[in-house]
């Protein structure tokens, strides 16, 4: 099982990545982002793909092992020398327990980690290369107290055209600002950036004296310091993502009541253990999926364990969901799954090992069977 597990680990990894390679090459080629931070940015996104990832890949590898297994007659020798299906259980389960301990360490440590790691790396790059971080007829809140609108950038040359600017930073003074064209002049090492506008206009609003009057400049520059943004990146308050088991333990009890906000932190707690522990039941299901998938293609037994993977991942979102809405407990959404998955995957290894065994391909050709007339009638029509 350690083979085919390594495999898919690698294989559905890279399918994970692959979510957010045109992403990165489009910082590479039009920001000129270095190698060393696109290698980061992979690093601090693995943890959270290989929380659903190793479950999978625990689930598929056992699949594959009892596939080959019933393929080769290998059960029929083992049961004809006394081995039943019991009797290949417990390597399954230490072998599951492997995929629970490894999952749990992405959960409560790798993700915290990758999370609150790429949040800061952000912060980094974009002293760098704010204008990455810039998009078109988009407001730009990144900055605290400042709103930034961009109608048009200009990567080749740097350029800026139509900004508006909302300056909130001086107390009972609103500050507009507008101007047809505008520079960035980035200093890295001071975490400062500097805003050139040129031939624009500045209206300031006086809350306290209601009061407002207008400027027109030739030059103006905007200082946008993200020192204290980054500052509070590493010592404000963080996510529910970025937080470890006994930060999140710690941040519901600040809540004097439930709201939608404290059953989200309570999901994300529970998201923790529930996930990991899927290889458990994953795994237990995947040997009589393997043992019924004797007389029928790999890939079908293939096909059945993707589909029953799909399965628990949309009742865990559906489990989210409901479990944020308040509808019903969150520990009830996040755990079903779990429970599902595992007492069917018992049931199909009981009746397995009483040679009853539930032909699931039948269940397919009931469905094709069923599609079939109905295509037929379109035909004729």
């Amino acid at each position: 099982m350690m083979l085919p597990f390594v495999i898919n680990t690698v294989f559905f990894t890279f399918i994970f990545l692959m979510t957010k390679i045109l992403d990165i090459t489009k910082l590479i080629v039009n920001y000129k982002i270095s190698v060393t931070s696109v290698l980061l940015i992979l690093l601090y996104s693995t943890p959270r793909f290989l929380s659903f990832v190793i479950p999978m890949s625990v689930m598929m590898a056992v699949l594959l092992t009892f596939l080959r297994l019933s393929s080769d007659k290998e059960l029929v020798a083992l049961k004809a020398g006394g081995v039943g299906i019991y009797g290949l259980v417990p390597p399954v389960l230490l072998f599951c327990a492997m995929g629970v301990a490894m999952a749990c360490i992405m959960t409560l440590y790798g993700m915290p980690w990758g999370t609150l790691s790429m949040k800061r790396l952000t912060y980094r790059v974009a002293a760098s290369h704010v204008d990455a971080g810039l998009k078109e007829r988009t407001f730009n809140d990144s900055f605290k107290d400042v709103m930034l609108y961009i109608n048009n950038i200009d990567l080749k040359n740097k350029i800026l055209k139509d900004v508006f600017i909302e300056d909130k930073r001086s107390q009972n003074i609103v500050s507009t600002v507008m101007a047809p064209k505008g520079k960035l002049i980035s200093e890295p090492d001071k975490l400062e950036i500097h805003l050139r506008l040129y031939n624009g206009a500045i209206n300031q609003v006086d809350l306290k004296n209601k009061s407002a009057h207008s400027i027109n400049f030739d030059t103006y520059d905007v200082n946008l310091d993200i020192k204290k943004t980054l500052t509070a990146s590493n010592s404000g308050p963080k996510n529910e993502d970025e937080m470890s088991f006994g930060e999140l333990k710690e941040y519901l009890k600040t809540f004097p009541k439930k709201n939608e906000q404290y059953y989200s932190a309570l999901i994300e707690l529970y998201k923790k253990f529930s996930i990991p522990f899927a290889c458990l039941s994953l795994g237990i299901l995947a040997v009589p999926l393997g043992v019924h998938s004797e007389s029928a293609k790999r890939s079908t037994g293939l096909g059945m364990g993707m589909i029953f993977f799909l399965i628990y991942y949309l009742m865990l979102s559906a489990g989210s969901v409901f479990g944020e809405a308040g509808i019903y407990p969150p520990s009830v959404g996040m755990w079903v799954p779990n429970v599902v998955m595992g007492g069917l995957g018992v049931f199909l290894l009981v009746r397995t090992n009483d040679d009853r065994p539930v032909k699931i391909k039948f269940a397919f050709r009931f469905v094709k069977m069923k599609l079939k007339p109905s295509s037929r009638k379109h035909q004729k029509k």
